[in-house]
């Protein structure tokens, strides 16, 4: 057969740094023009099916790879770090995970064959699955590793060209696709074939375009958000009068000094200037945060090892700044501690937000249904956030992967995710919160507290579809016990009706009403509850002010 040349027959193709970038861009292409589609597979017709933008908003960062030119280590490595950084939802995450195995499978190499290119693969699969305790046969995770798996097999014995290798993945990650409903019920049930699978093979589709010179040009750029690069610098707040200078700079390399390691006495040399010092060596770029009497000395050591991208000098005793300050790229803020602990959390709505500041939330990020925030988001608000310790608050199932990495990533501040799924599980953990706690008491603590609420929703299809073996009609009434629906009504009284199968041992309900409920409508249900449930339960409304939801129901 043709796709199976052999290294006798034929040396295998190989791509270097350029070629990936461009399979890269191509690919953030093809994810980018069919996301509406994908999000269309959506098993669920809520109005927050967004697997296909999520996908396309983790893969935008390509567009920073445009004549790209040096080694496919060094592109693999630049596509693993941006992807993460703005990687949005489950999808998301396990699609940037993807490619940091890849960029380590090319560590150190130029150019790639296709043996190079199955083995980074296989790593590519392997840091998937890690992300995901209980991996489910059916999903994106199915459709990667099997295209990697099947290929590796047919090819133990023979090397492709890569072109060819990548003609064959895609039919393998096609026909596994095809096959998911039948590996997960709930997909038979929706006749659609699993969302994030659907994705991936959007993703090789356009790889291998331009491989073949056909690369995928994206149909619509204008709603593919900008994605500057920043430096990840701390900012500190102190008040320190033994060393009043607050001084940082971020030093590009110069060549001598370029990759790991080259820069240790310069290390030290700030360790030594006074406190408050954090070091950070990238392999081009070192970023220093330093407390000091002598900030000249902290700068002349550093034009040793390369040029002052960045220079900023804060006088902590006057209270004033810019002493020296180039003009650069507005670097994130990390905020000294000033308390033990502190909160993150995800929330939309103005009445959600106002709730979990009272309860003693500090930062906050917009997000949740419809508009999954980025880990570069969450690390920006972890950074904010002024504490040793910082409890980040997803309320959403969709964004809990991605505020697991953002754990890993954040190096300045120890940062504890409880997994919260809802914002009524948010508002329990942060109950059961207690600043005389330790660290791991308060944890215990929150993560049960999830336990001891429900939540119940009612909100409306976002299109017409078919579930469970019932027709939906788009703009009908859909009830969701915890996250899944349950029930499909024509009145939102009809679906709370049916929901209030859902609250019988509650002794609290809250109803929080979204902006699309008139408050009078919200007291009015409130009371219609009061009548159903008894004299024995206590039932609230409050405006929560999320959109798309018009209730999101608490039920302890």
């Amino acid at each position: 057969m043709k796709d199976e040349k052999t290294l006798n027959e034929s040396s295998p193709a190989k791509i270097d740094g350029a070629t990936y970038a461009s399979m890269i861009v191509s690919a953030a292409n093809s994810i980018h023009n069919q996301k509406e589609a994908i999000n269309e597979l959506n098993v669920f017709p809520v109005p927050d099916g967004d697997t296909g933008i999520n996908m396309s908003m983790t893969m935008s960062p390509a567009a920073e790879l445009a004549d790209y030119s040096g080694s496919i280590s060094e592109c693999a490595d630049k596509v693993a770090s941006s992807l993460l950084r703005a990687a949005r939802g489950n999808s998301g995450v396990i699609l940037s995970l993807f490619f940091r195995g890849i960029a380590k499978g090319f560590a150190g190499k130029d150019s790639v064959d296709s043996v190079d290119i199955l083995k980074a693969f296989d790593m590519g699969v392997a840091e998937a699955y890690k992300a995901v305790q209980h991996p489910t046969e059916g999903t994106i995770l199915t459709v990667m590793r099997a295209s990697v798996e099947t290929a590796l097999e047919k090819a133990s014995n023979k090397d492709y060209e890569v072109d060819n290798l990548f003609d064959y993945m895609v039919e393998v990650a096609e026909h596994t696709l095809e096959e998911t409903p039948e590996m997960l019920p709930v997909l038979k049930q929706a006749n659609v074939v699993d969302a994030g699978g659907a994705g991936f093979v959007a993703i090789l589709e356009g790889m291998r375009a331009a491989l073949k010179h056909q690369p995928v040009e994206a149909v619509d750029k204008t709603d593919v958000p900008a994605t500057a690069k920043k430096a990840n610098f701390a900012e500190f707040e102190t008040f320190d009068i033994e060393f009043p200078y607050c001084t940082e700079c971020i030093v590009t390399k110069s060549e001598a000094y370029q990759g790991d390691g080259k820069v240790e006495e310069f290390h030290q040399f700030v360790l030594n200037a006074g406190n408050s010092a954090v070091f950070v060596e990238d392999t081009e770029i070192v970023k220093v945060h330093v407390h000091t009497k002598d900030p000249g000395s902290v700068l002349s050591q550093a034009i040793r090892y390369g040029s002052l991208y960045t220079v900023k000098i804060e006088n902590m005793q006057n209270q004033h700044t810019a002493l020296i300050e180039e003009e650069a790229p507005a670097a994130p803020v990390v905020r000294a501690p000033e308390k033990q602990y502190g909160f993150v959390s995800v929330t939309m709505g103005e009445g959600m937000k106002t709730l979990f500041a009272d309860l003693g939330v500090d930062s906050f990020v917009l997000g949740g249904q419809t508009m999954n925030p980025s880990a570069e988001q969450l690390i920006e608000a972890v950074n904010a956030t002024p504490s040793e310790i910082v409890y980040l608050l997803p309320n959403n199932s969709n964004i809990c992967l991605v505020a697991e990495q953002v754990a890993k990533i954040v190096e300045d501040k120890k940062v504890i995710v409880i997994p919260s799924v809802s914002v009524p599980q948010g508002i329990a953990a942060m109950m059961n919160f207690s600043p005389d706690e330790t660290p791991e008491e308060n944890t215990a603590n929150m993560i049960a507290a999830l336990s001891s609420v429900k939540t119940l929703d009612i909100t409306f299809a976002a299109r017409d579809s078919t579930f469970d073996g019932q027709e939906i009609k788009g703009g009908q009434i859909l009830g969701l016990v915890e996250r899944k629906v349950k029930y499909v009504t024509d009145t939102r009284e009809e679906c709370m009706d049916m929901l209030i199968d859902h609250m019988g041992d509650a002794s609290f309900v809250t109803l929080f009403y979204g902006s699309d409920v008139d408050p009078e409508d919200a007291e009015r249900m409130a009371d219609h509850l009061r009548e159903k449930l008894g004299d024995d339960v206590e039932v609230a409304s409050v405006c929560g002010g999320q959109p798309l939801y018009y209730y999101v129901i608490s039920v302890e």
